[in-house]
């Protein structure tokens, strides 16, 4: 287990030319609790979280579910709403400013190097041809012990994907077939080829006295790990937009 520079630099860097394909301009602003701002020409569209967007001029937005009704049980189930917030500009110059309501950092993810697994919360916005998907732990103890749930989001594509982690992210590598334990509520997103289950702490004692309960996430490489050093509080679910 190393530390992941290599992804955690993809992961922070705004992959300026990419994005230039999607919006006009994008920045991310704050410290305690960061916030989107994009620029939008006319006719270009994004997804956003329910309850992600801050503020916005010149855009209509409307709520649908990525990939039909048929995929809302799925995203109910992987602890987010079945629709998301769809923003598609009126005009050139466009700003629209997109928050996770959570304290912590906001990062893009080109997902032309790959697709990655998101937890619940950590989805905040996509920019470009993403598939929003939903995946399903191999172990089905995760849906009842596991920190991040049975069912997660999984996003593939050829745009860029907007995530949030809860205090910084803590970028973690596996190599083949090795493991890492992460406390339940602190793993934000990992890449599309880790797998995701749960295994005992192992013993009541531990599971009384040592804070963690009685499972643990359990992550397997290859692949990398994003961590986060605070644990998400309860996505919000209320109105999005103004």
């Amino acid at each position: 287990m190393t530390q992941s520079s290599d992804a955690l630099d993809s992961l922070l860097s705004l992959e300026t030319a990419t994005l230039e394909r999607y919006c006009a301009s994008i920045t991310v602003d704050g410290v305690i609790s960061q916030v989107l701002r994009l620029t939008l020409n006319k006719g270009q569209q994004l997804w956003v979280s329910r309850g992600g967007l801050l503020a916005y001029q010149g855009v209509k937005w409307q709520l649908r579910v990525p990939g039909g009704a048929g995929k809302a049980v799925g995203r109910m189930m992987s602890g987010e709403s079945a629709s998301l917030v769809r923003v598609t500009a009126e005009r050139d110059g466009a700003p629209v400013v997109i928050t996770s309501n959570q304290p912590g950092k906001l990062a893009t993810w080109d997902l032309s190097k790959g697709p990655i697994v998101c937890t619940s919360g950590s989805f905040v916005a996509a920019l470009g041809d993403v598939d929003i998907n939903v995946t399903m732990a191999r172990s089905a103890a995760a849906m009842a012990f596991g920190g991040a749930g049975l069912f997660l989001q999984k996003l593939s594509g050829s745009g860029i994907a907007v995530v949030h982690g809860a205090g910084d992210f803590v970028p973690v590598q596996l190599g083949e077939n090795e493991k890492i334990l992460v406390s339940t509520g602190n793993l934000a997103v990992f890449s599309g080829d880790v797998d995701y289950g749960v295994r005992g702490t192992g013993g009541c004692l531990k599971s009384l006295f040592g804070g963690e309960g009685l499972f643990m996430t359990e992550l397997t490489g290859p692949g990398w790990v994003m961590l986060q050093s605070l644990k998400k509080l309860p996505v919000p679910q209320g109105k999005s937009g103004g």
